[in-house]
């Protein structure tokens, strides 16, 4: 299975935090699912870091491309295709970096590993 993890499963799972669902974690490490990490997401840490809201161990540029390469997570790019997909989405997520994300799991048919239920309302497939 090819998923995509939203922003904090991501965190969640490098972090080993206890909110991450049995679910997202027996994903995440089952070997034969190729996991993504979407640019989004690494935009929306660097924005939390910056802004003192999330605090790292190290500095972003060895933190983010250190936990993708351990976790055998890919990066997955911000294509044209994926931003003209955004503007298909109805209203129902205001979070600019949610909305990419739905919009790449449609176009790329990807499920997202996530806990937010607003992106459920979406006509995606939500993992948690």
């Amino acid at each position: 299975m090819r998923a995509l993890l939203d922003t904090h499963a991501f965190l969640w799972w490098v972090t080993d935090d206890s909110r991450l669902s049995p679910t997202a974690k027996s994903i995440i490490t089952d070997s034969s699912n190729l996991l993504f990490l979407s640019a989004a997401s690494v935009w929306e840490i660097v924005i939390k870091v910056r802004l003192g809201k999330l605090t790292l161990p190290e500095p972003l540029e060895t933190y983010i491309p250190s936990r993708l390469t351990m976790n055998r997570i890919e990066s997955l790019p911000i294509t044209f295709i994926h931003t003209l997909q955004v503007s298909h989405l109805p209203d129902l997520h205001q979070d600019p970096f949610d909305r990419i994300i739905i919009a790449q799991s449609q176009v790329e048919k990807m499920p997202i590993v996530t806990v937010d239920s607003k992106m459920a309302q979406y006509p995606i497939a939500v993992i948690w």
